[in-house]
C-alpha cells in the first residue's frame, strides 16, 4: 500500500492492467466491477478512502474509476459495452513501466510505451499450468468413458429384478420438476438516463413513463431492455415502480453514482438483477 491516496490509486492503477493481462494469460474474462474490486483486494483503502461518499460508495473507489479514464487516453485499457479490455499497447506498458513510480509517470506526462518492448506472452508459469490442465480434460474423456460402461454394465444386471419389484407407476413429468425459487420482484423497472428521450419518453430521467419500463423473465428472473441508441456516452440509473424512491446505480449500490455506457452505436441490452441490483450490457 502507498503512503496516500494518490500512490494507492496508481497501485490500483497498474493492478487494473496486470489483472487485465493475467485474464488475456487464463483465458478468464472479469467485468469492470470484476476487476475494479480485485485491483481494490490488491491494495486496500485506507481509513480516509474506505470513508463513505453522499451516493454511498467509498471514496477510494470513486477516485479509482475517475482516474481509470487516464489509462483509456493513454490507449492501454479500452472501456467497451461488453467490458473492459487490455490493448497490445496496455500489455507492452506492463513490462515497460514495472516499476509503479515510473508507471505512474508515464501516465501522468502521456510517456508512449517505448517501440522496442514486444508485447508479453503468458509467464512460464502460467503456460505449464495450462499445459497440466489441457492434459487433464483430455484424460477425462476416459475416465468419464470408462465409467459410464463400468454404470451401465451394472444396470444392465439390475434391470430385470428392478422391473419384476416394480409395481408403481412412474411419477409424471410434470411432478418430478424442481420448483422454481422466486425472488419477490418490483411491480415495474425503470432504466431512467440521458437517453430516454431516443426511447420516445417525453423527458430524460423520468422513470415514470412507459418507454423506459423493463420487461421482466419470470425463467431466469431478470429485466430486460433492448434500445437502438447512437453511438456516444451515456449516463443512467435504474429506478423501481416508476419514482425514484428506491434506486440504484453502479456496482448495485442503492442511490450510488450513475451507471456509464461508453457505446459504439446500435443495439443494446440492459439485463437487471433483482437479486444484485446491478445491471450487464450486451
Amino acid at each position: 500500500m502507498g503512503a496516500n491516496t494518490a500512490e494507492n490509486t496508481n497501485l490500483r492503477l497498474k493492478a487494473v492492467l496486470d489483472i487485465l493481462a493475467e485474464g488475456v494469460w487464463s483465458g478468464a474474462t472479469l467485468n469492470a466491477g470484476e476487476v475494479l474490486a480485485e485491483a481494490i483486494g490488491r491494495v486496500p483503502f485506507n481509513d480516509h478512502e474506505a470513508e463513505l461518499l453522499s451516493g454511498g460508495i467509498p471514496r477510494g473507489h470513486k477516485t479509482l474509476t475517475s482516474a481509470s479514464a487516464k489509462l483509456v487516453k493513454a490507449g492501454w485499457l479500452v472501456k467497451g459495452r461488453s467490458g473492459w479490455t487490455i490493448p497490445e499497447d496496455g500489455l507492452r506498458a506492463t513490462v515497460a513501466f514495472p516499476d509503479v513510480s515510473a508507471f505512474a509517470e508515464a501516465l501522468d506526462a502521456g510517456t508512449p510505451v517505448p517501440a522496442d518492448v514486444p508485447v508479453p506472452t503468458a509467464p512460464p508459469a502460467k503456460a505449464k499450468t495450462k499445459r497440466a490442465a489441457t492434459s487433464k480434460k483430455a484424460a477425462a474423456p476416459k475416465a468419464a468413458a470408462s465409467k459410464a460402461a463400468t454404470t451401465k454394465a451394472a444396470a444392465t444386471k439390475a434391470a430385470p429384478a428392478a422391473k419384476k419389484a416394480s409395481t408403481r407407476k412412474a411419477p409424471s413429468k410434470a411432478a418430478a420438476a424442481p420448483a422454481v425459487e422466486t425472488l419477490p420482484q418490483p411491480d415495474a423497472v425503470a432504466i431512467a438516463g440521458d437517453f430516454n428521450k431516443i426511447l420516445g419518453a417525453p423527458e430524460d430521467w423520468a422513470p415514470q413513463y412507459d418507454e423506459v419500463q423493463m420487461e421482466f423473465n419470470p425463467l431466469v428472473q431478470v429485466w430486460t431492455l433492448t434500445a437502438d441508441l447512437p453511438a456516444g456516452f451515456y449516463t443512467y440509473k435504474i429506478a423501481l415502480n416508476r419514482s425514484w424512491d428506491e434506486n440504484y446505480g453502479a456496482f448495485g449500490v442503492r442511490d450510488g453514482a450513475n451507471h456509464e455506457l461508453n457505446h459504439d452505436g446500435g443495439p443494446v441490452t440492459f439485463t437487471y438483477s433483482h437479486a444484485t441490483h446491478d445491471i450487464v450490457t450486451a
